[in-house]
């Protein structure tokens, strides 16, 4: 199964694995299950990391190059992820969070949660 990680699932599983829920650690854990990583992760780290947010203070150089070193793929955000948010219910409001499930949707691929409203979107969007 291709798996892409929401940005708080992603931190845990980068530097916190102890607070991912067990369900959490089996997906990522399987070798059978591929592991994504969108821009978009990034660029919520970057940003909240820069407004002093305690929860976000990796350096988004090194999640990234720890990331790819440990078997994860990036997936780029293009054109048609950005549209399809567009048709998405106003369901969350978080734009970070809104493209990895436009980009899960039209990649095919579960987006894993933590977040209940998130795990409220159509489709592929597993709460963990």
């Amino acid at each position: 199964m291709k798996l892409l990680l929401d940005t708080h699932i992603l931190l845990w599983a980068a530097g916190r694995p102890d607070r991912l829920p067990q369900s959490a650690r089996d997906l990522i854990a399987a070798p059978e299950n591929e592991l994504f990583f969108s821009a978009a992760n990034l660029w919520e780290v970057v940003i909240k990391r820069s407004l002093g947010r305690d929860d976000f203070k990796v350096d988004p150089r090194v999640l990234r190059r720890a990331l790819l070193d440990n078997g994860y793929s990036e997936l780029p955000i293009g054109s048609e992820h950005v549209v399809a948010v567009d048709s998405l219910p106003p369901i969350h409001k978080d734009p970070f969070d809104r493209i990895l499930v436009a980009q899960a949707s039209i990649e095919g691929i579960t987006l894993l949660t933590a977040d209940h409203a998130l795990a409220e979107y159509p489709g592929s969007v597993r709460l963990v």
